[in-house]
């Protein structure tokens, strides 16, 4: 939306500005839900707040603001990017449009991964973006000791300013998945890698469009970069290590076979919360 929205007040209440800026966005139904949160974030204040205060005038700068959000809101930048921040596991952590936006199925990752740390040992997170991943594992297991890698600077810039500001002890290394960590081995490897296939409809759904493409799509149907992680992490963990994988709803044969064709045992798929298959984990045969 380029131009400003049009009241039949100069200076119009917080109730006309809500009225009017959910007529303009009929036709968008999400962007017509977010108008209130979009509103209070222009006038920095509670959601709640408006409720109780729709008689108050908005001034001219809070009022671009809103209209600068609500532009943006319709051009599908997903809500975390215009508030800043998304709250994941027990953490608010700070987003940007150089990384995926923490969900809540990834969650999951993180039960399973906790299910299976011990007192203390290493951990590997692969493509941790905001660090989400790491971070939440860190602030539960302060005693372990967490390796998170990217290949994107700016991510590890969000991620390393998200582990400064909640005080958790990550070490953050760029480079391409195992790239960084030659030679190491842990005793869990978890990721949350790209698994939408490059011609998904879903790429252009709501928000989704507006996030890094590197970080959601990958080539041979969605699988290339589960393939690459799970023929590669035998060499990196220790006997008796489990590797943890996020995937596609429907993916969960195909991980399986990939995690058998590399070595693994006791091999299993567990659903989100939502009942979809979600994460594939396995573990590294102890050596006789």
């Amino acid at each position: 939306m380029s131009a400003a929205l049009a009241t039949d007040h100069a200076t119009p209440s917080v109730q006309d500005l809500l009225t009017t800026a959910r007529q303009h966005c009929a036709a968008n139904t999400v962007a017509a839900e977010d108008c209130g949160l979009l509103l209070a974030l222009a006038l920095t204040v509670p959601r709640a707040w408006l409720l109780t205060h729709g008689d108050k005038t908005v001034d001219t700068t809070a009022r671009r603001r809103f209209e600068t959000l609500l532009s943006r809101r319709l051009a599908g930048e997903p809500m975390a990017y215009l508030r800043g921040r998304q709250g994941f596991w027990s953490l608010e952590l700070e987003v940007t449009p150089d990384v995926l936006v923490p969900r809540p199925e990834t969650e999951l990752l993180v039960e399973l991964a906790l299910a299976h740390m011990s007192e203390r040992g290493r951990l590997a997170d692969l493509g941790t973006g905001s660090g989400a991943i790491a971070l939440a594992l860190a602030s539960e297991r302060p005693d372990w000791q967490i390796m998170a890698t990217d290949q994107s600077t700016a991510a590890l810039a969000v991620a390393t300013g998200n582990a400064a500001r909640l005080g958790l002890r990550v070490e953050f290394r760029r480079g391409h998945w195992f790239a960084p960590l030659p030679g190491e081995r842990f005793d869990i490897i978890v990721s949350n890698p790209p698994y939408i296939a490059s011609d998904d409809a879903c790429l252009q759904g709501d928000g989704v469009c507006q996030e890094p493409r590197t970080a959601l799509a990958a080539a041979d149907n969605g699988l290339a970069d589960l393939a690459a992680i799970a023929a590669a992490a035998p060499r990196h963990l220790l006997p008796g290590g489990w590797l943890l994988l996020e995937h596609g709803a429907g993916q969960g044969p195909a991980v399986h076979e990939q995690l058998t064709g590399a070595g693994f045992a006791d091999i299993t798929t567990h659903a989100d919360l939502a009942g979809r298959p979600r994460v594939t984990l396995g573990q590294q045969p102890c050596a006789n």
